[in-house]
């Protein structure tokens, strides 16, 4: 009885030496930016069909990712703007993974088609209030923005010229909240990524140039920024962390990111 409760319990043993070795590899988990949302999910999606390992996403926002970094609360950090010198000085290093435009966006009643950046500055700070004044309604301009700390709000205002200064109506805390606002309200403005604008709302021209691939990638489209995946520079990935941070910035990904709406930095 003895030798056949030694042999069932070696048995065991094996059995559950072996379930661990084939155990699923840990998750990667990623950290930030609402904007990256469409093209993280593309490529995690991609990453997950051809490995089975799992990509998680939490949309916290550009600055909320980067903090999760430094803190080793997440594998990868999402931003949809450069690192800070503050930042980078926390031992943080950013790798560009693709560039998008930031849609200046309207509500598909408004007759205005096309701003060029100083009008949309003078916008933003209150200088021009009233649609009329920019051949539009008689209406007053509701301005729709992203809260402090939003990579979005960063690059817009930094590109307008407009830090600290804009006179928002409402600060919202993801780039859909954005979009459902300004399609819901005739009189307003926003700005969000062309990734994820849909057809409830208008694009507008920049200086009479829309936001597409070629005129992103080319510069001529003016506002937009780089979409930047976080790490620690003096720690390594997990194994499956790196597979997919080499997966995401290699040629084999480019495709997926074009699908997503943003251009491929490599």
């Amino acid at each position: 009885m003895k030798k056949i409760i030694s042999i069932l319990s070696t048995a065991f043993i094996m059995c559950s030496t072996f379930a661990g070795c084939s155990s699923e590899k840990a998750a990667v988990s990623t950290d930030g930016s609402t904007s990256m949302e469409k093209v993280i999910g593309v490529l995690g999606e991609t990453f997950e069909h051809d490995t089975g390992i799992t990509v998680t996403y939490n949309p916290t926002g550009s600055g909320s990712g980067i903090k999760a970094v430094a803190a080793g609360t997440c594998d990868i950090g999402l931003s949809s703007r450069d690192l800070k010198n503050e930042e980078r000085a926390q031992g943080l290093e950013a790798t560009v993974l693709a560039y998008d435009g930031i849609a200046i966006i309207v509500n598909p009643e408004n007759p205005v088609s096309d701003l060029d950046v100083e009008t949309i500055a003078k916008i933003y700070t209150g200088e021009i209030e009233n649609w009329n004044e920019i051949g539009g309604n008689d209406s007053e301009i509701v301005l729709i923005g992203r809260e402090a700390g939003s990579g979005t709000r960063d690059g817009f205002e930094s590109i307008t010229g407009t830090e600290d200064n804009c006179k928002y109506r409402q600060e919202l805390t993801s780039t859909g909240d954005v979009i459902t606002t300004v399609a819901g309200n005739p009189a307003a403005i926003g700005y969000a990524s062309v990734a994820s604008v849909k057809d409830n709302v208008k694009m507008l021209t920049v200086g009479g140039v829309a936001p597409t691939d070629e005129t992103i990638k080319n510069g001529s489209y003016v506002v937009q920024r780089p979409f930047v995946l976080v790490t620690k520079a003096d720690a390594e990935l997990s194994e499956t962390a790196q597979d997919f941070f080499d997966y995401i910035t290699s040629e084999n990904a480019r495709e997926a990111i074009s699908s997503a709406g943003v251009v491929a930095a490599n």
